[in-house]
């Protein structure tokens, strides 16, 4: 058994849902086994001038007033890489603000950046845990804060559909999610998107014209009203014709040496409107349904919509908070125990299971076997479909529980 008296907890890297029930469920199980639990501010920029700053105690009246449903975390984000700090003596300034205020080990809650860290900070005799979170869903376990997001893009998607259908509108919806494509992948299945497109698919766009343009005319046919839509919900990582991602060019690297991508939707709307302009079909499908004005009208407006932020604040979903306060809490067991160096992946009954950090934060893709599943039902994926072809198998023992 450990002789852990007190620990730090710190929330790293960007936002999402699910960070509060993190630091309430370490919060508590500490509390329930005697140990002094608080809050390093600011992430790792918190840590590096720890010897500065005083951490927050969080006794059970200061948990009870953290709202585990409200996405963000109290304890505030930084990125920051300490490898990259420009001083020699970065390792003892940490450890020296660790014993200033008698922190026997900490509780990191972050995505593969943070968990990198966590690694760093094991190998210079740091006591870490690693809590997996992030939003992007690209780590080997869950992530909280995936099924937030996850459902704030269908959320916004769904609704945004009744702007499309109103003024006949084709929409391109941008979302977070960087190298993989995740949450555009179960974002877009959620609000029944017609097109989905991931980094994980090199796509070919006079597919993605032609799923479109088919699409949008049945629709607009079929409709007394004649109104009729398109819905797109491309992933932030898909890359140009050259394999380039889009980034904003005004923004510097973080520490960790990334960019802020931006801008796939506008590159996938150009190229549907490029093709529209050559097609000669609209005018005639236009015309014939009442709806084509010379140099007004003569092809279906398609605009482009980034998401952005609203997809990692607000709201953080039931299964996220459970399972934040599951991974915190089990951080704080796991400690008490004398484990180390290792990422929380879930609470199952009595066990707290675990893997090793530098295992759990290798980055994980869509499957593109089960893409094939969703193009048999007529999401386009901006490739020709795949014929799905399913093996069975009787499952033997114990089901495997999502939670």
């Amino acid at each position: 058994m450990s002789d852990i008296k007190r620990i730090g907890i710190i929330t790293s890297g960007g936002d999402c849902g699910g960070l509060n029930a993190v630091i309430s469920g370490a919060a508590r199980i500490a509390y329930h086994l005697g140990i002094e639990s608080c809050l390093i501010p600011h992430g790792y920029a918190g840590l590096y001038n720890l010897s500065n700053i005083t951490p927050v105690v969080i006794d059970f009246a200061r948990a009870d007033k953290i709202h585990s449903g409200v996405a963000g975390s109290e304890a505030g984000h930084s990125r920051v890489k300490i490898s990259k700090i420009n001083n020699v003596h970065k390792y003892e300034i940490i450890k020296e603000g660790l014993k200033k205020h008698n922190i026997d080990g900490l509780i990191i809650a972050g995505g593969d950046d943070t968990g990198g860290v966590v690694v760093d900070l094991i190998e210079h005799g740091i006591k870490c845990i690693h809590v997996p979170k992030t939003m992007d869903l690209d780590l080997q376990s869950y992530s909280v804060g995936g099924d937030s997001t996850i459902n704030r893009i269908a959320k916004f998607t769904d609704e945004l559909r009744t702007t499309g259908i109103t003024h006949s509108r084709a929409l391109v919806i941008e979302v977070f999610g960087r190298y993989s494509g995740h949450t555009a992948f179960r974002g877009g299945l959620g609000a029944d998107a017609d097109c989905i497109l991931i980094p994980e698919i090199h796509v070919d766009y006079d597919i993605v014209y032609d799923h479109f343009k088919q699409t949008y005319v049945n629709r607009l046919m079929s409709s007394d009203v004649k109104g009729s839509t398109y819905i797109i919900v491309a992933a932030e990582g898909v890359k140009n014709s050259k394999g380039e991602f889009f980034a904003d060019a005004s923004d510097n690297l973080d520490s960790f040496g990334h960019k802020k991508l931006s801008g796939v939707g506008k590159y996938i709307r150009q190229h549907l409107e490029d093709r529209m302009k050559k097609d000669s079909y609209w005018e005639l499908i236009l015309k014939r349904e009442g709806i084509y004005v010379d140099d007004i009208y003569q092809h279906p407006e398609i605009r482009e919509i980034q998401l952005g932020h609203l997809v990692r604040a607000g709201a953080t979903s039931a299964y996220d908070v459970t399972f934040g306060k599951q991974i915190g809490g089990g951080a704080v067991l796991a400690m008490h125990k004398g484990i180390w160096g290792v990422t929380i992946v879930g609470v199952e009954a009595e066990e707290i299971i675990y893997i090793p950090t530098q295992e759990a934060i290798k980055q994980r893709n869509v499957e593109l076997k089960e893409i094939a599943f969703y193009e048999a039902m007529g999401v386009c994926f901006g490739r020709e479909p795949v014929q799905y072809k399913p093996t069975f198998r009787q499952h033997v023992g114990e089901i495997h529980r999502y939670m």
